[in-house]
């Protein structure tokens, strides 16, 4: 503990404490908000299939992208700083897509919201740490997790009764009001951040980097609109590559670099980076695709769907810690890569039990795939600042973070694309007397879960046929993602198995 933090009152340690746990259960809750309340957003300003999407693929991209830029600033600028201008930025973003008449400006605020959070999860958990020394900051940190599970678990049903009961400008009115306390409380009580590094760390690597994530994640989002030999599509994705390089040359050419290349050389560490990228796959994009089924596939109400959507996400509450115990008896290795095969098992089940009438199935397919992907879940944050030197801790878990939050952002555009695809496909064998424009243009809004405005766009289109087509993408896409996630398993295995070099 600093000298700064030593001299803080009791009281105005928790204070500040509580302003980073309350934006805990914000972040998750502005991530879910955006997908429940979207089909009440469609209603309300129109819009297409991909300005819709961009309401959560832009938070992801600006979230993802600036996370490791974000950490790095909170070091030379002060952690305080950082975290209050996150906050006033989350508010103000949130605020105005409330009283927004656009869904472009709307999607634009997103993005804006994405930066904040950022800001406020790269400094929030750094200051947390000055704050709380021992056992003490083991409590706070498991507090801190178990706080975002919450807002995972219980966001979407929160967010879908006041979506239902007030309107989808409620829920933004309540996320300017949270980080309005947020902001407030850390301003008050939030000690003064020294300025960390004496050296300033390669901004043009940073710039490089996040420059990368931003083309990749846009490309990925452009082909269902653009498709992906697209001259568009292929030059976004040059592009990144051409940066990754420049980057990767950067770190390794420049004496304070911002990312240590050595660390992805360690076995068990870059073992530990697919952890998050199995989770966005068997987990993370369930949140936000479920819902959409749910809404525009079943016609589910929002709060009906979010509630439906407990049985995924309440097991985040305890099962993590059910796999800290089961370390006593097993390996981490072994842990992980058994709730990632349970995952799997559960992606099978679940491709089935929406396309049966049996909510029971239904239920118990979404509960095996939350429980199997809450096991690595709990473990590997823990993992990723272990297997690393103690001077590296702080890249170590910049790294992890970025990887987990890009990684979801460009799942969730992979996923957002193949369903558009195999839609496209399905309709194209077995529909006639449409241009393929129009049957693509309908098969956007089917894999943005609108059958609604599929059918109006081909009317000669029986709903059956159409189904049949959702379904057939559906099923194919929950292969995909258990064989992806069962993979991970594998590789995981093998990796923690071995020993990172000296």
């Amino acid at each position: 503990m600093t000298i700064a933090t030593s001299t803080l009152s009791r009281h105005a340690r928790m204070m500040a404490a509580f302003s980073v746990l309350l934006a805990a259960v914000l972040l998750p809750l502005s991530f879910t908000g955006g997908v429940i309340s979207t089909p009440a957003i469609q209603r309300a300003l129109g819009g297409s299939p991909a300005a819709l999407s961009w309401l959560t693929n832009g938070f992801m991209l600006t979230f993802g992208s600036f996370l490791l830029s974000a950490g790095v600033a909170a070091d030379i600028t002060g952690r305080k700083r950082i975290f209050v201008a996150g906050a006033a930025l989350f508010c103000f973003s949130s605020a105005m897509i409330g009283l927004t008449q656009h869904i472009l400006m709307a999607g634009l605020l997103r993005s804006l919201q994405g930066l904040a959070a950022a800001m406020i999860l790269a400094s929030g958990s750094a200051a947390l740490a000055r704050l709380y020394e021992g056992p003490e900051r083991t409590r706070v940190f498991s507090m801190l997790g178990t706080l975002f599970g919450v807002g995972l678990a219980f966001g979407p049903v929160v967010i879908g009764f006041i979506t239902d009961a007030l309107g989808w400008r409620w829920v933004y009115a309540m996320l300017a009001l949270l980080s309005g306390m947020v902001l407030l409380i850390g301003l008050l009580f939030l000690p003064g951040a020294e300025k960390r590094q004496q050296q300033k760390p390669a901004g043009a690597g940073l710039i490089l980097f996040t420059a990368a994530l931003i083309l990749l994640t846009s490309a990925v989002m452009l082909i269902p609109a653009f498709g992906f030999f697209s001259l568009t599509v292929l030059a976004l994705f040059l592009s990144a590559m051409l940066l990754f390089i420049g980057f990767v040359s950067r770190c390794q050419n420049t004496p304070n670099p911002a990312l240590d290349i050595s660390l992805l050389l360690r076995p068990c560490f870059a073992g530990i980076l697919l952890l998050p990228v199995a989770t966005c796959y068997c987990y993370v994009v369930l949140l936000i695709i479920i819902p959409l089924h749910f809404m525009g596939g079943d016609g589910m109400s929002e709060a009906r769907s979010a509630l439906y959507l407990l049985a995924l996400t309440s097991p985040m509450l305890f099962f993590p810690s059910v796999a800290a115990m089961l370390t006593r008896w097993f390996s981490p290795a072994a842990v992980s890569a058994t709730g990632l095969i349970i995952a799997s098992a559960g992606l099978l089940f679940l491709g089935y039990a929406l396309q049966s009438s049996s909510s029971y199935f239904l239920l118990f397919s979404l509960f095996i795939t939350g429980a199997g992907a809450a096991l690595p879940w709990g473990l590997m944050d823990g993992l990723a600042l272990s297997l690393v030197p103690v001077e590296k801790a702080g890249m170590a878990a910049g790294l992890f973070n970025t990887v987990r939050v890009a990684g979801e952002g460009i799942a969730l555009a992979m996923v957002s694309a193949f369903l558009t695809e195999m839609n496209a496909l399905n309709l194209q064998k077995t529909v006639h007397g449409y241009a393929p424009d129009v049957i693509h243009h309908a098969a956007a809004w089917l894999g943005g879960g609108n059958t609604e405005r599929a059918a109006a766009i081909l009317p000669a289109i029986s709903r059956t046929l159409l189904r049949g087509s959702y379904d057939s993408a559906y099923m194919f896409l929950f292969r995909v993602l258990a064989a992806v996630t069962l993979a991970c398993a594998l590789i995981v295995w093998m990796m923690l198995g071995r020993k990172a070099p000296e």
